[in-house]
């Protein structure tokens, strides 16, 4: 069965980095368009970023356009989530997220999910 796979959040203080991960298995990951999420209790889930299959392309919501970098690598079947200059409003679960036909902004385009990671940006 298909497993992502998320790891490396945690508790940082405002301003601080996190690189996420996030490591497929049971996929031909080098098909997959992938992308990273957000969620909270009081917010549905939020679009953060996108990387086509072969690295080539990548794409951004507004909200951390210049401070969150995605990124790839097919040789160990993991994206990343680079995250700079946090902030509190950063604070939520953080899912990746796997797509066959295209890249995409909207979460239900995506086939599979990971389970998510916490990040607590605190002040």
């Amino acid at each position: 069965q298909v497993q992502l796979v998320e790891s490396g959040g945690g508790l940082v203080q405002t301003g601080g980095s996190l690189r996420l991960s996030c490591a497929a298995s049971e996929l031909t990951f080098s098909y997959y368009a992938m992308g990273w999420f957000r969620q909270t209790p009081v917010k549905d889930r939020e679009f953060l970023a996108v990387i086509s299959a072969s690295g080539g392309v990548t794409g951004y919501a507004d909200s951390v356009k210049g401070r969150f970098t995605i990124s790839r690598d097919n040789a160990k079947n993991t994206v990343y989530l680079q995250m700079n200059s946090l902030k509190p409003e950063d604070t939520a679960v953080y899912y990746c997220a796997a797509n066959r036909l295209r890249a995409s902004t909207i979460a239900r385009d995506y086939d599979y999910w990971g389970q998510g990671t916490q990040v607590t940006v605190s002040s």
